[in-house]
């Protein structure tokens, strides 16, 4: 066995040399703190053209000193936030709203794979407020070009769904002015993502919209998003929840009846009453060799009490047999019988001598 399994190893290092390797060299992501900013290459363009920049996670309600927004549409989900990027439009702020391609959670390079939500129809109607129409899985245009204040911007982008000023061609932009302030739109967020934001005229365009803005302040770049926690589990942590069900399965298997039938109710001893409990005194005594050390004492004490009581013509089995209310058989058998044969018949003496004993008090 031992030099088959030498001749299996060394067949094996002289076929390892005959194979043919492929290196193959495979993009996973970024590290550190762009992994989880998808924004992050846009913040620190901005802050080089000497913006104030701030990040932020969640939703909240913008400053008057803010002049840029940049929010993933999913964000803004209910009329309360509507409300609150409204006022501030109107005031003179400038919002980027990001259509598709926002999420916070997304690897740029995995990021076909996201499923999309649907725009909440509070922020659908802001839009419609504004004077901008969304259509969704309309299909934008891929001419890779977009125009905004004149200009036209080599961008590449393309997305599932499409914007447009009311009466104007659909695209993957569009901006109209609300109140004091303005309102952009932006289908395909992956343009401003720090993938992509190095390549045709995007950080041109990022800047473009910034300077748009009705005064100077800061930018805030929004964050949102966010995947919850058991969608987090299932995307980055499968491997944990398989293990975990494993580890649960074993141990419901281990902790419960699996096979064969079920155990009977436990029911109660039989041996409850005086005389079981005396027959389990006496075969403890009769494996010890001791009835004759129990039988012994009685005798004697009962013989003593027999002739002083009794008369002596007076037979004394009779007396005692009148005295206990027992046959004068079994009187005869605990006083004066055979040493017992079994453990049975010695407890059986035993409660006769203790009857007789009882009957002289």
């Amino acid at each position: 066995m031992k030099r088959l399994r030498t001749g299996m190893v060394l067949a094996l290092l002289a076929w390892l040399p005959g194979c043919n390797m492929t290196e193959v060299e495979r993009e996973l992501g970024y590290k550190g703190p762009a992994r989880t900013n998808a924004w992050l290459a846009a913040e620190r363009f901005t802050e080089r053209y000497g913006y104030e920049v701030r990040s932020i996670t969640t939703w909240r309600a913008p400053e008057w000193e803010d002049a840029v927004w940049l929010v993933p549409a999913d964000v803004i989900n209910n009329e309360s936030f509507v409300a609150g990027a409204e006022e501030w439009i109107s005031d003179g702020g400038h919002m980027i709203l990001v259509m598709e391609y926002a999420e916070a959670f997304a690897s740029d390079w995995g990021i076909g794979m996201i499923p999309r939500t649907e725009p909440a129809p509070a922020l659908l109607a802001m839009l419609a407020r504004a004077g901008l129409e969304f259509r969704q899985d309309a299909g934008a245009s891929e001419s890779g070009e977009v125009v905004f204040d004149g200009e036209i911007y080599e961008t590449g982008a393309a997305a599932r769904s499409s914007v447009a000023e009311v009466g104007g061609d659909p695209g993957v932009l569009a901006s109209a002015a609300f109140g004091d302030g303005r309102l952009t739109v932006l289908t395909d967020g992956r343009i401003f993502r720090n993938r992509w934001i190095g390549d045709a005229d995007h950080a041109a365009l990022l800047l473009a919209l910034i300077e748009a803005a009705e005064f100077e302040g800061s930018v805030v770049y929004v964050r949102g998003a966010v995947m919850s926690f058991w969608r987090l589990l299932v995307e980055r942590l499968w491997p944990f929840l398989i293990g975990l069900a494993a580890l649960l399965v074993l141990w419901l298997w281990r902790s419960f009846s699996r096979f064969g039938p079920l155990e009977p109710v436990a029911t109660a001893s039989a041996l409850r009453g005086y005389d079981h409990h005396l027959e389990a005194l006496g075969n403890y005594q009769w494996r010890l060799d001791r009835a004759k050390a129990l039988l012994v004492p009685l005798r004697e004490q009962l013989a003593d009490y027999g002739h002083r009581l009794a008369g002596r013509d007076e037979d004394a089995y009779d007396w005692f047999a009148q005295r206990a209310d027992l046959p004068r058989e079994r009187v005869f058998r605990a006083l004066a019988g055979p040493a017992p044969s079994d453990p049975a018949e010695l407890a059986h003496a035993t409660s006769d001598l203790q009857r007789l004993l009882h009957s002289l008090h």
